[in-house]
């Protein structure tokens, strides 16, 4: 057998070879959590390197992603389809092991980390999901969810504000399954932390209510061992385990520095570093018997089939729980979403009705909450003007977590990234609401939820110079175009109840990438449509009103600035124009239609073009050419009632109308 030490230097040894052969990387986070590491995935660890979607596994997230070459030789030595190969091939053009870890890329990689602090707040995500999973489905006898949620982070992750917005809910919700390892080397890029990071995190963790395990040598496996074990005994708090380390144990030169932290070691100190790890083994070769004392492949699925034991006994004795939970973790909806959602959203255009489309969307919840019971909703402080509460939103605490709504509090940063561990856990479809301005404070967990390419609706209300009064600190302006100019993002901007209620059906259908629900405070009216029409909204734009000839104009707009639209088609018809008025709530979604659709609602010939948003103008002329007008923002708003900023700042029926005839 080998010795703790000799399976904590494997990782070491793959770590420093991997990164001196990319020519970059950073060594020197696995060489000092190799010890931690090999604790807790061979003591503790629930996984199965032959099933890495095995449901019930615990998840290990690595939120100090730069350290990604600790995953990578993890994964390796326990047996996931990650080979010395992969390794050899780190950081280079399409292989399994990139710069930072990559969720789908590599088997076993739970989510995407590298932008500090994140990893962690996922992780919270990850552990709300199975709080509020197991209080659904386990019964007495049943714990049929039953798993933790392990991270490693480091200074950085915990100078970063999203940790304290995350890990302060955490400790609000009791997510005793959580367990995070500090890695207090004092290190960072810049050096010694003490000149720039001198917070007494034991105390700070105290005060968000986390159980610390202080004190613990990160190099000593046995006070390692003892502090996850009285870490999984506290079931009622989340838990934080400080590990001194020192950063690259093990380079005799460059070991404790900041050297180490993001830059190979180099031939010369790998070779010193070997003869003080006692290694003689050469680069990328590991011996027969430490794979074999790593090896998880025989454990691994002995606990995946005494699972399936279990599934198959709450199966017998909860039939339609059992049914219900398999359906949802395998992300498929109910059979008769689709038609269910379709009759009602015949309804709604049937009602025609004449509100925010904030309200719209509240309406959606209601009719689509009942129908889906995997939604987990919440909003960050804002419940009252998202208005994404809805009738049958049950709140989810600490004492209570059957819920399936989230109060986040003033958090949009870490609501986001845990929406994105909620999704990366399976079970739910998370949504999460806050106004579209404060989408800045969110936008790199927006933008991992589409490099993840993650079913998270994002609902932003208050949509631009309309909300009025609170003035340009909260009038969205550039966010839109930010949102659209996202890949794998979908962003739905509606105009009125019918497309609001359409654009709810497509962010729930779709499966490969988030969505941003656009809504407006004030009111929008509805536009009457044909039932083929109400059909065309999920292609992201088409034709709401057209001229009895061929079109010589086309004005196109989105939100409330339809409603200027038509009223100006109209105008333009009554002198004798050919004008049709094309609505575009997704313009994402319309640029993936087929070339013959495109130019069907788009014509090519038609080049008097114009588009109206009361948002940042440039976006349009991919649209509308050089030749044609924009109706909308270059500058920022002002404080005032909508009404008024609308005409201060043109965006108004005289508008559109005096564009038009400029261009014919």
């Amino acid at each position: 057998m080998s010795s703790r030490r000799e399976l904590a230097n494997a990782i070491r040894a793959l770590s420093m070879d991997a990164v001196q052969k990319a020519k970059s990387g950073h060594p020197g986070a696995p060489m000092g959590m190799a010890d931690i590491a090999e604790v807790l995935w061979n003591d503790f660890l629930k996984h199965n390197p032959a099933n890495p979607h095995w449901f019930d596994r615990d998840r290990f997230v690595l939120s100090n992603g730069h350290g990604s070459m600790l995953i990578y030789s993890l994964l390796h030595l326990t047996g996931y389809d990650v080979s010395i190969s992969d390794l050899q091939n780190f950081r280079q053009l399409h292989s399994k092991t990139a710069g930072h870890p990559e969720f789908a890329y590599c088997p076993g990689v739970e989510t995407t980390t590298g932008p500090l602090g994140q990893g962690i707040t996922n992780a919270v995500g990850m552990a709300i999901a199975e709080k509020v999973l197991a209080a659904q489905f386990n019964r007495e006898g049943h714990d049929i969810i039953d798993h933790h949620t392990y991270v490693f982070m480091g200074d950085g992750c915990l100078m970063e504000g999203i940790s304290h917005e995350a890990c302060s809910l955490a400790g609000t919700l009791g997510l005793g399954k959580l367990i995070a390892f500090w890695d207090d080397n004092g290190i960072s890029i810049d050096g010694e932390v003490e000149g720039w990071f001198t917070d007494n995190t034991p105390a700070r963790f105290a005060a968000y209510g986390w159980q610390v395990i202080a004190g613990v040598d990160g190099h000593d496996a046995d006070q390692i061992r003892a502090a996850i074990e009285q870490a999984r005994e506290n079931t009622e708090q989340p838990t934080l385990i400080c590990c001194k380390t020192i950063i690259g144990f093990g380079s005799p030169n460059k070991q404790g520095k900041e050297e180490c932290h993001g830059a190979p070691l180099g031939d010369a100190e790998i070779a010193l570093a070997r003869e003080a790890l006692n290694w003689p083994h050469p680069a990328f070769e590991i011996p027969a018997d430490i794979y074999a004392d790593w090896d998880a492949k025989e454990a691994g699925q002995h606990a995946e089939n005494a699972w399936n034991e279990q599934l198959a006994a709450y199966h017998h004795a909860y039939p339609e729980l059992a049914a219900e939970l398999l359906r949802r973790l395998s992300g498929e909806l109910p059979a008769d979403f689709e038609a269910q959602v379709d009759a009602w959203i015949a309804e709604v255009a049937a009602k025609g009705e004449t509100i925010a489309s904030r309200k719209a969307s509240q309406n959606a919840l209601n009719a689509l909450g009942p129908m889906l019971p995997e939604f987990l909703g919440g909003s960050a402080d804002l419940a009252g003007s998202n208005l994404t509460l809805w009738s049958g939103a049950q709140g989810v605490s600490r004492e209570e977590a059957s819920g399936n709504y989230l109060f986040y509090g003033v958090r949009e940063f870490g609501m986001s990234a845990m929406m994105n561990g909620i999704a990366l856990h399976g079970g739910f479809i998370p949504y999460g609401a806050t106004f579209l301005v404060f989408m800045e404070y969110a936008r790199n967990a927006v933008r991992m939820a589409a490099l993840m390419k993650q079913r998270v609706i994002f609902v932003y209300t208050h949509d631009s110079i309309g909300l009025g009064e609170d003035g340009p600190t909260h009038q969205p302006i550039e966010q839109i175009s930010n949102l659209r100019h996202t890949p794998n993002m979908e962003t739905w901007r509606p105009c009125d109840a019918v497309e609001s209620a359409v654009c709810w059906k497509e962010a729930v259908l779709r499966q490969d990438g988030p969505s941003a629900l656009i809504f407006s405070r004030q009111n929008l009216p509805h536009q009457p449509r044909q039932p083929e029409q109400i059909a065309a909204i999920s292609r992201g734009a088409y034709i709401l009103q057209d001229c009895s000839g061929v079109p010589e104009l086309i004005l196109m707009a989105t939100g409330s600035e339809v409603e200027l639209a038509v009223a100006a088609a109209q105008e333009l018809a009554a002198d004798g124009k050919q004008v049709r008025v094309v609505s575009m709530p997704c313009t994402e979604r319309f640029d993936k239609q087929d070339a013959a659709y495109k130019e069907a609602v788009l014509p090519a010939a038609v080049s008097a073009r114009v588009a109206v948003e009361a948002a940042q103008a440039d976006f349009w002329y991919k649209y509308v050419g050089l030749q044609g007008a924009i109706i909308g923002m270059r500058s920022f708003g002002e404080s005032a009632p909508a009404g008024e900023l609308f005409k201060h700042f043109g965006i108004t029926r005289e508008a559109v109308v005096n564009a038009a005839r400029g261009l014919l």
